[in-house]
């Protein structure tokens, strides 16, 4: 059976490698040398359906609920936190999108607005990687009674196979493969050494 909080970490993992990306894309279009619609359209697709549908969508409707069944509080504390990391990375997925949906060459108001989304969204969600890897799903584990676990395990592999589907999940991960061929980065360019503020305490 696999393991939904290992899956979870594993998509992290592509999640960070696009991001370390997204910064580069944002590098090239400060110099003027790179970036258009169907980049920014590409990395909104990739954020909003991967990174929030796919993996958040586990964590909201799956990971956290067993959380809160198991005692953590949902309007404060860690879980909370994640929540709002969650919704403020949606407000700059969406400028990303408004901009990839418009017509014709970046103007210098669409790149100044692309770059900004970028450079407030990659250590945003970076850091919340790490918070998440570190510090919240560790309590998960300890927290969420072994059986819980186990269903935890079922439904988050339900979920993957009857709301995504097999088909759009590995359509996503060419996506994201694409988008590093265009962009390639080092994601340890993105490593936050000792970083945990802001988590929460349970």
């Amino acid at each position: 059976m696999n393991d939904c909080i290992e899956t979870m970490m594993e998509e992290h993992e592509l999640i960070v490698r696009v991001l370390a990306s997204l910064r580069e894309m944002a590098g090239q279009l400060r110099d003027g040398t790179a970036g258009s619609r169907r980049d920014a359209a590409d990395f909104a697709r990739f954020f909003r359906e991967f990174a929030d549908r796919c993996h958040h969508g586990k964590e909201e409707d799956q990971l956290f609920r067993e959380m809160v069944a198991s005692g953590f509080p949902q309007e404060s504390g860690p879980i909370a936190v994640m929540l709002s990391e969650h919704d403020a990375g949606r407000r700059e997925v969406g400028a990303l999108r408004r901009i990839g949906d418009g017509n014709g060459p970046l103007t210098d108001a669409d790149r100044d607005e692309l770059i900004a989304s970028a450079e407030a969204f990659v250590p945003l969600l970076n850091l919340h990687i790490h918070k998440e890897n570190n510090i919240l799903y560790p309590m998960a584990r300890t927290a969420i009674p072994g059986r819980k676990l186990a269903e935890l395990n079922e439904s988050c592999a339900r979920f993957d196979q009857e709301v995504m589907g097999p088909d759009e999940v590995a359509g996503l991960h060419a996506l994201a493969e694409d988008l590093i061929r265009r962009y390639p980065a080092d994601p340890e360019v993105l490593a936050v050494p000792g970083a945990c503020g802001g988590c929460g305490g349970h």
